[in-house]
């Protein structure tokens, strides 16, 4: 299992991708909040509230996730991080019944 990362610019935009992950099945399930981040951007440091989205999937869905959101994330530089999970065997079974 794997986790991906996402940071969006607001609320409305985190539940619309998320939504539309979970719609593709690519993952089985995301967990939006809100955060603050400071972050270089054009040469100056920038402070931003965001919305991260952490979708829950396997492995062989990372490619496919990330041209979904390069196709349709508002950011010039989406961030699309993957992290490596361990999980219970009941989870597990239950996320690979739920994506394609």
């Amino acid at each position: 299992m794997i986790l991906v990362y996402i940071t969006n610019p607001n609320k409305n935009t985190a539940h619309k991708i998320g939504k539309y992950l979970v719609e593709k099945r690519l993952c089985a399930c995301v967990s939006i909040f809100p955060i603050e981040s400071y972050y270089w951007w054009q040469g100056k440091i920038e402070k931003a509230k965001e919305w991260v989205i952490i979708a829950k999937t396997l492995e062989k869905n990372y490619e496919k996730i990330k041209k979904e959101i390069k196709n349709i994330h508002p950011y010039k530089v989406p961030c699309i991080i993957k992290i490596k999970a361990e999980v219970n065997k009941e989870y597990l079974n239950w996320l690979k019944g739920e994506i394609n």
